[in-house]
């Protein structure tokens, strides 16, 4: 031991360089500047400098757009690994890592309350289970949302981030597409508003069904958006594309998207739409 790991520990520094920079800093995945993870937090996982919106999960979004006290509902109960999928690894072992490092025990989860007053359920997508991708649990969450706004006569608020459908349910997963759709139109003919937040990435399965069949979409500033890879579409076509033609921006030029949002006003401008679109009180 030198003298400069004796006085080092004598002063109380147990923790390693790394383990310290990695709970103070985060490099910006855009301007890839050294941001402190406090301050990075506290501006909403946006970097600061260059308005980059970082992914956040499911709880955080959910006490970002809805107000205190809201309602978290459970999780349905669906059978687990129904093909008894297996690639480089047991899609059971996959269910049990993910749920080891998430806080809930699928990639959609639901809150019932209120946004600024307004009454609203706002189902989220997590990315970080498992890319968000949409399986039997999604789809039964989604439904049971709809069902809750259909109960409470109010609108439905659905946050996006996914790669797609969820590979290793196989048909049972592209199910789900079709029943979220048939929700949307229940909740149309109820005349209730269903509001889609799309944000970073919004991709395949999920943006060809529920994704895209809001009354109002909202998009996230530079989030991906669409439904097969810019590579993939190249090669199909043959063709060059834009630079950035499935990003948000570019999707609100062409009336894809009826605007873009910044996070931190996000609520703010939910709430008056729901202002806007929600029934009025029977007089």
């Amino acid at each position: 031991m030198n003298w400069f790991t004796r006085v080092r520990n004598s002063l109380g520094f147990s923790a390693d360089k790394k383990s310290t920079e990695k709970d103070l800093w985060i490099k910006c995945k855009s301007c890839q500047e050294m941001l402190f993870v406090a301050e990075y937090e506290e501006n909403l996982s946006v970097c600061p400098r260059c308005e980059y919106h970082g992914r956040i999960g499911a709880d955080a979004r959910l006490a970002l757009l809805l107000d205190a006290g809201f309602e978290l509902l459970p999780q349905p109960q669906v059978e687990e690994d129904p093909l008894k999928f297996k690639d480089t690894k047991k899609y059971s072992d996959r269910i049990k890592a993910a749920r080891a490092a998430n806080p809930h025990d699928d990639a959609f989860v639901v809150g019932s309350g209120t946004i600024d007053g307004h009454k609203a359920v706002v189902g989220v997508q997590d990315f970080s289970f498992m890319g968000g991708s949409m399986g039997m649990a999604v789809g039964m969450a989604f439904c049971a949302g709809a069902e809750r706004a259909l109960t409470r006569k109010c609108p439905y608020v659905v946050v996006t981030a996914a790669g797609g459908a969820r590979m290793q349910e196989g048909i049972l997963s592209l199910m789900q597409m079709p029943r979220a759709t048939v929700m949307t139109r229940r909740l149309k003919a109820a005349g209730l508003p269903y509001i889609v937040v799309l944000t970073d990435p919004t991709t395949g399965g999920v943006t060809a069904s529920y994704a895209m069949l809001g009354d109002i979409h909202i998009a996230e500033p530079g989030a991906l958006i669409g439904f097969a890879g810019q590579r993939v579409i190249q090669d199909t076509i043959r063709e060059q594309l834009p630079e950035g033609f499935q990003r948000a921006e570019y999707l609100h030029k062409h009336g894809m998207v009826d605007m873009v949002v910044p996070r931190r006003e996000l609520k703010a401008t939910l709430a008056n739409v729901l202002d806007y679109l929600a029934p009025s009180k029977a007089a």
